[in-house]
């Protein structure tokens, strides 16, 4: 595949969505390369930059870290008179790999996962809010890993140009450079930031003849000039790549990017070194105690080893020590272990808990994708690029490591289309995890619910849902060697494919009926209030009815675009079911109205 500019005859290759996924016209959405500045790849709705993938820096495009470690392409990149260009190559040839262009703007890349035949997502635009363009506006700096809650800076020199949007944690109308600062006297000089994806390039200057020192000198020679970097690092740092005017996107990177180098007048500079000479000595204290603390370390590896011997089970010390960078990523499989012991051929793995660490970024907040009742979920990412989504079961759950292993069997032996695929899982001391393909389509109450996503689900597209969950149900109940009650069918419980196929998840709740068994009770009514069905929420009793009730809650969901919990006629006990029970006894439901007009009978 090639996109970019051929300057000799004009033709721009790039990439188009669809209008629709059954409109195979052009669509508003578009990944081209822009040629302007130094080149850089960009996602765009119309005229609006939605992500970037950084300038070329001679190894690769610095917003994408991973083309150094697990990209599967070989890049070639042309910038001459004749073209701006670039050109993928499979590293492999007889790897197949594909590249979608969504008509909701979705860019994914797929490669084919020859155990299962099936293309797997291992690559997306826009992972975290500091991907979106221009997240928190000029002259910033985005920052998921600081933990601080705000990924939003100001960069030295500037302050919030809205210090009420700020303390909101609203950073899109970005910072302006402190009153009194002046960055055209004589002392000024620069600030590095570390391992970051550069601004937008697009405005920038390059000049091929520089080194970094002469890149600064020229910079600080023209009062216009607000940072600066290499333009090409393949070669330990070569050319030269400065901005003159506000600076837009900046991204701290977990692994790779490049250093920045701001302008910044004298006393800001001063005031600067005076925090680095204060650092300094808060090191040297610092690290005369780590000295300490790890000469001690033998003696409490030996004694903790000891005692995690005596018990049977147990990590070894080293894992302790070996979560503290943020971009480790996963670089080995587990050795299998089979979770049935009884001798049947399960494929399903055990990974051990550092690996998961690992994946995850030691459960980082900005690898979070949800919380339920039994725990939070986080996405992963595996050595070979692929995604996962980890659901890590919290410690109060209710379920102990036989009752985890036997809900982990069950799951392994369900393969259906409609149901979520399980992978793997993790039981480490008091860890207990479950690892998921990840679905990036999020669940189905992302789309239902908003105003604005909604109107991607034509009545088509809701019908094909509809019959997707249905026939998931009717597997747990009927089709499949067990008999499954899920107990807990929701809307945020139906996943979404690339696909928008529907995928039932979450059976943390499920109850495994036997072959004659018609019926359950429980003292511990567990679920989501307005999807029970009444006989389970007031008496416990359950069976294939109560899922059934809850598809037809939620069938109901899909046609109003409204959730059931929702409060009618200012009445708490009026609920979507309650406001349609009247309609239903005068029997004019089935008449041909308007589903608008049905609706609005309810507010």
């Amino acid at each position: 595949m090639k996109l970019g500019l051929d300057r000799r005859t004009g033709l721009n290759r790039f990439l188009t969505s669809w209008k629709s996924p059954e409109d195979p016209g052009a669509g508003e959405y578009s990944f081209k390369l822009d040629v302007n500045g130094s080149p850089q790849l960009f996602l765009s709705m119309g005229s609006k930059w939605i992500w970037r993938t950084g300038p070329w820096n001679g190894l690769g495009f610095v917003g994408v870290p991973e083309m150094l470690t697990t990209f599967i392409f070989d890049i070639r990149f042309w910038n001459t008179g004749d073209e701006v260009s670039m050109e993928f190559t499979l590293v492999n040839s007889s790897t197949f790999s594909s590249i979608k262009l969504g008509s909701d703007g979705l860019y994914q890349r797929y490669t084919l996962d020859e155990r299962n035949h099936q293309l797997v997502a291992i690559r997306s635009a826009a992972r975290d809010p500091c991907d979106n363009y221009g997240r928190c506006g000029l002259n910033s700096n985005c920052d998921v890993y600081t933990g601080a809650g705000f990924e939003c800076t100001c960069l030295a020199g500037f302050e919030p140009k809205s210090q009420r949007d700020w303390s909101l944690r609203d950073g899109s109308g970005g910072c302006v450079r402190i009153q009194g600062t002046n960055t055209c006297r004589s002392g000024e000089g620069f600030i590095k930031i570390a391992g970051v994806k550069p601004p937008d390039a697009s405005t920038a200057r390059v000049n091929e003849s520089l080194n970094l020192e002469g890149c600064k000198k020229e910079c600080l020679n023209d009062c216009n000039c607000r940072a600066c970097t290499s333009a090409d690092v393949s070669t330990g740092g070569s050319g030269c790549l400065s901005w003159y005017g506000d600076l837009m996107d900046i991204r701290t990177l977990a692994q790779g990017g490049q250093d920045l180098f701001v302008r910044v007048d004298a006393i800001i500079l001063a005031e600067n070194e005076r925090k680095k000479t204060f650092f300094h000595k808060k090191m040297m204290i610092v690290i005369l105690a780590v000295g300490v603390v790890f000469f001690m370390i033998p003696t409490i590896c030996s004694s903790w080893l000891i005692m995690k011997k005596r018990k049977g089970k147990g990590r070894q010390c080293k894992t302790l020590f070996n979560m503290s960078s943020k971009a480790t990523r996963l670089k080995h499989y587990s050795k299998a272990k089979e979770i049935d012991e009884n001798g049947e051929n399960s494929e399903l793995q055990f990974f051990d808990l550092s690996i998961v660490i690992a994946a995850t970024n030691n459960f980082s907040f900005t690898n979070k994708l949800g919380r339920g009742g039994f725990g939070t979920v986080y996405k992963g990412l595996l050595s070979n690029g692929q995604e996962i989504a980890v659901k890590r079961l919290s410690r109060n759950s209710g379920q102990g490591v036989e009752e985890f292993k036997n809900e982990v069997t069950l799951i392994a032996k369900l393969q259906h289309k409609n149901l979520v695929k399980l992978l793997s899982c993790c039981i480490e001391e008091e860890e207990k995890m479950l690892i998921y393909e990840y679905l990036p389509n999020k669940s189905f109450d992302y789309f239902i619910f908003d105003e604005t996503k909604r109107s991607m689900l034509t009545w088509r597209k809701r019908f094909e849902i509809i019959i997707g969950i249905a026939r998931g149900i009717l597997y747990l109940h009927q089709d499949s060697r067990l008999r499954i009650i899920h107990r807990d069918l929701k809307a945020s419980n139906i996943l979404l494919d690339i696909d928008m196929i529907p995928k039932i998840s979450d059976f943390g709740m499920a109850r495994l009926f036997g072959k004659n068994q018609v019926e359950g009770s429980t003292n511990r009514v567990v679920g989501t209030y307005g999807y029970m069905s009444p006989e389970y929420a007031m008496e416990g009793l359950f069976s294939i009815k109560s899922d059934v009730y809850s598809f037809g809650v939620l069938l109901l969901e899909i046609i109003t675009g409204r959730r059931n919990s929702t409060y009618y006629h200012d009445s708490p006990s009026f609920n979507l079911v309650g406001c349609l029970e009247p309609m239903e006894r005068r029997q004019s439901l089935g008449y041909s109205r308007s589903i608008t007009r049905k609706v609005k009978s309810c507010k």
